[in-house]
């Protein structure tokens, strides 16, 4: 090319390919053909009408100039759009779907063709774009961010093909909820996030340099425990409308395959455990919302039922190394959706996707969020997509609660931890089983509690961040009978994840053996009302509290219900009895205790007084002192 014959100049690049060509062409190569010709007559009249050229349409792609990004952009919008309309006639097996790439960039003009990377950019980025959607470099957006009715979605910076740096890029929203919105899938990228980061560390820094330091608290870890009792105590008195509060309810398995059940279940798990981590949201727990599993939903029962104003709702389909997630949040008030969305991605990059769907619901429902929240939101521990794997079927597992579901959890979570050693969420769930087994009698290992000790210790190494970790640590001091740390240990859990209901009902258990009944009533009515469908012990807690307050109809109360949840849970029926023969009603009391008698020994109140973890040697004696009028032996 002589130096003469082209110039240089800067152009809005606008590439465009048929979605899965080879197959239609193989389908039906008349038709589809006879498709292509129409639709590039659709894209001629939509690229002349938005003042643009065709520079070359070989096969099934098409390359075009504009000389405002703008205008490329709106075209690609209008055009878009216009084709889905254009596909809804056709058979599903017919229809053409396009990818749209736009990018603005300095380019060489020999004649009518165009030439250099401007054009290389424009073609990598398109192969970003979802089918039927549109994706723009970074350069472009610049141009259009305030200018058009879309909004834009931050896929971050791209290595692409043949270019020596990376791209950003940016997926176009053509939703009108979206309309003036950018979407960053990881706060860090947002510059707002970054900017306020920055202030927020400026506050610090100066409220430290004026007060000369914060006030420490003592721990076992030589950390510092947050109080978060104030904070409870805050959310406790505040009028139950003063946080936002959201359901979220199982996603379902639209794959065909009742084996990918745990891949959805393990969405809905994490994404409810994201939530969990806000103190100003309002988060229903998993067993509770999981009662809807597989049935059919009326939105206003179910956000009456478990007390929320909104539901999010979803599917999940898996196929091979792809996943397709629709969700959308609903105001049970109205009836009216919020917020909407369809995302396919790459199984690899289903953590990204927890993230933005956690960020959606965070922005639709205005949740601030402080510094410490915004990182733990972030926060992804394994990119071990094996380990993930074997994570959520564990998960699937130990949700069932049985012996033998929870030796299979964990033989998975082993298999996790083995993949992933520093997958600290496997770890403190692997720490859970050998407490489960001690809590529950299913193992004689004496040495159960002790290694659910050190999985949670070396969780909490990996990440000190593990709510989990730290409530599994609090589950075993209290039975250690180190009551003070347990304590601690539990509020550690809450200051990182305020909404986690084991953390909310073990503080409240572990406040109760350590004779402080009265703080402990209110955490564990928070506990269940954020966890309707609760498990039994919660209400033994309860009743286990108002029992040594001496309110005797409320234990009662409280002991009935966990009865109702499970007749065999005999700890219920052991309080109820006590309390019952504090009343001088002797026949209540052995009337209490006779349906679990046949588990019992001569020896039976001396084997339960050596497991109740009282601190209060007054109190201790008084429940042995009443479980011996009751006929205890």
């Amino acid at each position: 090319m002589e130096p003469g014959n082209y110039q240089r100049k800067l152009a809005a690049i606008f590439t465009a390919d048929v979605e899965g060509y080879s197959r239609l062409m193989g389908s039906n190569e008349l038709a589809t053909v006879e498709t292509l010709k129409e639709y590039r007559m659709v894209f001629a009249e939509f690229i002349e009408r938005y003042r643009g050229r065709i520079i070359d349409s070989p096969g099934d792609n098409l390359l075009a100039e504009f000389g405002s990004v703008v205008d490329a952009v709106q075209c690609a919008v209008d055009l878009q759009k216009d084709l889905a309309v254009r596909n809804k006639i056709l058979p599903e097996n017919r229809r053409m779907t396009f990818r749209i790439g736009i990018n603005l960039g300095d380019v060489l003009q020999d004649g009518s063709q165009i030439y250099g990377d401007g054009v290389n950019i424009a073609a990598r980025v398109e192969k970003l774009a979802d089918t039927g959607g549109i994706c723009i470099s970074g350069s472009a957006y610049d141009q259009v961010k305030n200018k058009l009715p879309v909004g834009y979605e931050f896929l971050g910076q791209q290595k692409v093909k043949n270019i020596a740096e990376p791209v950003r890029a940016y997926r176009i929203l053509m939703d009108s909820v979206s309309a003036g919105d950018t979407v960053f899938r990881r706060k860090k990228d947002d510059p707002r996030h970054r900017r306020n980061a920055a202030v927020i560390m400026g506050v610090i820094l100066g409220l430290v340099l004026i007060f000369g330091g914060i006030h420490r608290y003592r721990s076992t870890d030589s950390e510092k425990t947050p109080r978060v009792i104030d904070i409870l105590k805050k959310r406790l008195a505040s009028p139950s409308t003063s946080f936002p509060s959201i359901a979220v309810l199982p996603f379902v398995n639209m794959s065909g395959d009742p084996s990918q059940e745990y891949f959805a279940d393990g969405f809905t798990e994490d994404l409810i455990t994201d939530l969990s981590k806000l103190s100003e949201l309002k988060v229903i727990a998993r067993n509770s919302v999981f009662t809807y599993k597989g049935k059919p939903v009326n939105i206003e029962e179910a956000g009456r039922d478990l007390g929320v104003r909104f539901i999010l709702e979803g599917s999940v389909r898996k196929e091979g190394k792809k996943v397709r997630i629709n969700a959308q949040l609903i105001d049970v008030k109205s009836g009216g959706h919020i917020w909407a969305d369809r995302y396919d991605r790459d199984v690899e990059d289903i953590f990204d996707l927890q993230d933005e769907v956690s960020q959606k619901i965070v922005s639709a429902l205005a949740v601030k969020l402080t510094a410490g929240e915004q990182e733990r939101l972030l926060k992804k521990e394994t990119a071990n997509m094996d380990a993930y794997d074997a994570y959520l079927r564990g998960l699937e597992y130990q949700s069932r609660f049985t012996k033998e579901s929870n030796h299979q959890a964990r033989l998975n979570f082993e298999k996790a931890t083995t993949l992933d050693p520093r997958f600290a969420s496997a770890v403190a769930r692997l720490g859970w089983t050998y407490f489960a087994d001690w809590a529950m009698g299913w193992s004689l290992d004496p040495q159960s509690l002790e290694t659910a000790m050190k999985k949670a210790q070396t969780a909490i190494s990996i990440n000190s961040s593990s709510g989990e970790a730290y409530c599994l640590k609090a589950s075993v001091l209290t039975w250690e009978k180190r009551h003070d740390e347990a304590i601690q240990a539990h509020e550690k859990a809450l200051s990182l994840n305020p909404n986690y209901v084991e953390a909310l009902s073990g503080l409240g258990e572990a406040l109760t053996w350590a004779g402080r009944p009265e703080e402990a009533i209110s955490i564990i009515e928070e506990a269940i009302r954020l966890n309707p469908r609760h498990p039994v012990y919660y209400e033994f807690n309860l009743g286990h509290a108002f029992f040594l307050i001496r309110r005797y109809d409320k234990c009662i109360k409280a002991l009935e219900a966990s009865i109702s949840i499970n007749p065999d849970f005999y700890p219920s029926r052991i309080f109820m009895a006590a309390a019952y023969a504090e009343m001088g009603k002797t026949d209540e009391a052995r009337s209490s205790l006779a349906p679990i008698m046949k588990h019992f020994t001569k020896d039976s109140l001396t084997t339960l007084g050596y497991r109740l973890p009282y601190k209060d040697p007054e109190m201790f004696q008084r429940i042995m002192n009443a479980l011996s009028q009751a006929g205890m032996k």
